[in-house]
């Protein structure tokens, strides 16, 4: 049986897990969306910012009563103070899904060079996706090697998405400068797409917490 402090701490980490799975999900949906070109299936990522933001603050809660009650100290400490900043990561990443499955949704239609749009999607959408797996499965890794190992291969990912964004960005420019009617909704895919690189980062934020929390010394820079 589990002592009461690592019974709690345990609690932590899964709830957290559980969110993270919850966004995974989210964007694997998105990412058949995209493969089958079934873009109305876009609106069944029901993840919302303001449920994430209820589990988080139990979440934190649970914590901050930790902190108080035990006064964990080094590696302990380290772990629920990166736990505590990472579910804001996740509320982000959560927010960050549902707008561009909206967006997305909204913006998409055959008026548009759909050809190339989902040329670049859906990689940039399968390296965000892939950072955040990746990201989240430190949670429950101990083994220093393979922490790094998982921490770089999200700065890999992370890297992937800007490329994709850029190049992107770059034709859909061009599409618009011989199309200025459409310009709205490319803009509107653009902004879109740059949730997918947001999520990408916010990968990068979490890795890091848990390289730190994990492994400890200073914070990894992203």
């Amino acid at each position: 049986m589990l002592k009461p402090y690592e019974a709690k701490l345990q609690s932590v980490k899964d709830e957290i897990s559980k969110i993270g799975v919850e966004v995974i999900d989210s964007l694997e949906l998105s990412l058949r969306a995209l493969e089958d070109k079934k873009i109305d299936d876009l609106k069944n990522v029901e993840i919302t910012e303001k449920k994430l933001l209820v589990r988080s603050n139990e979440i934190d809660n649970i914590i901050v009563t930790t902190l108080a009650l035990y006064s964990p100290e080094a590696k302990d400490l380290r772990q629920l103070v990166s736990y505590l900043k990472i579910t804001n990561e996740l509320v982000r990443t959560g927010s960050n899904t549902k707008d561009f499955s909206k967006m997305f949704k909204k913006s998409y239609s055959d008026d548009l060079n759909t050809s190339m749009i989902l040329e670049y999607a859906i990689p940039l959408l399968k390296s965000a996706l892939l950072s955040l797996k990746t990201s989240i499965s430190i949670l429950d890794e101990t083994n220093a090697k393979h922490i790094e190992e998982k921490y770089h291969r999200v700065m890999v990912e992370e890297s992937k998405t800007d490329d994709l964004y850029l190049m992107i960005e770059k034709n859909i420019l061009k599409l618009i400068s011989k199309n200025l009617d459409l310009s709205k909704e490319y803009f509107d895919i653009l902004s879109a797409l740059r949730r997918l690189e947001k999520i990408a980062d916010r990968a990068v934020s979490i890795a890091n917490l848990l390289h730190f929390a994990q492994v400890g010394g200073d914070m990894v820079q992203s």
